[in-house]
């Protein structure tokens, strides 16, 4: 059931110009090559860097598969000023889409979510952020598979560090499974295409129905229950 919903969400998304279900692996491939659609007339430009944080502010970085789908969760919060889709920890500079879509730039698809560290606290945001993701899948997020889509946490500082840490082995002990998600210092994020930013608010069929058929909800259901992301 779950490749046939993937299957449906890449012959609908292909009536966009823009990278979609398809692009994004599961039952329809793991390359952009069996994307629908135009591809001459998506937009994969050079990415460029997040701009500085302003006084007052600071920043958390995550990747839990799809950059789509780690947005919303964190908009909704209190205290967050805003989320940027985009890529981080690879090799080369201003990756951009399609580079880091074929896996030959060690990037993976993350989020910068800037926050008031007055309304709202780093460790509440871990929360947020381990309800959003399969933990214990390695090499992907659901039907996305490969580097591109690991999980990750990328620190600023030792204190954030431990209690990313902390909070990893809480939730090993919580799944009574094996955490894989990495844990390394923050390197440069770099801002992913605009047609990416805030993609659930620009394109809410599309989204729903990439999210329906990778099968992520029902496995954040099953793992999380009640406390699920979505």
């Amino acid at each position: 059931m779950r490749h046939s919903l993937a299957a449906a969400a890449c012959l609908i998304a292909s009536s966009l110009l823009t990278p979609l279900a398809c692009a994004k692996g599961g039952a329809a491939g793991d390359s952009p090559a069996s994307e629908g659609g135009d591809k001459s007339q998506v937009k994969s430009m050079p990415s460029e860097p997040a701009p500085p944080l302003e006084a007052g502010q600071a920043e958390a970085i995550f990747a839990g598969g799809c950059f789509w789908c780690m947005e919303k969760p964190f908009d909704v919060l209190d205290g967050v000023l805003a989320t940027t889709s985009g890529y981080t920890d690879g090799y080369i500079d201003k990756p951009a889409y399609y580079d880091v879509a074929r896996g030959g730039t060690g990037h993976t698809e993350a989020i910068r979510v800037v926050y008031d560290p007055e309304q709202i606290t780093y460790a509440r945001l871990l929360e947020v952020f381990w309800h959003n993701i399969d933990p214990t899948q390695a090499n992907g997020q659901f039907c996305d598979k490969g580097t591109m889509y690991r999980s990750g946490i990328y620190t600023s500082d030792p204190a954030e560090k431990a209690m990313a840490r902390a909070s990893k082995q809480a939730v090993a002990e919580e799944l009574g499974a094996e955490v894989v998600t990495e844990i390394r210092d923050k390197s440069t994020f770099w801002v992913a295409e605009e047609y990416h930013q805030d993609f659930y608010d620009k394109e809410p069929v599309h989204y729903a129905m990439y999210r329906k058929g990778c099968g992520r909800d029902a496995r954040l259901k099953a793992l999380w229950g009640d406390a699920a992301g979505g």
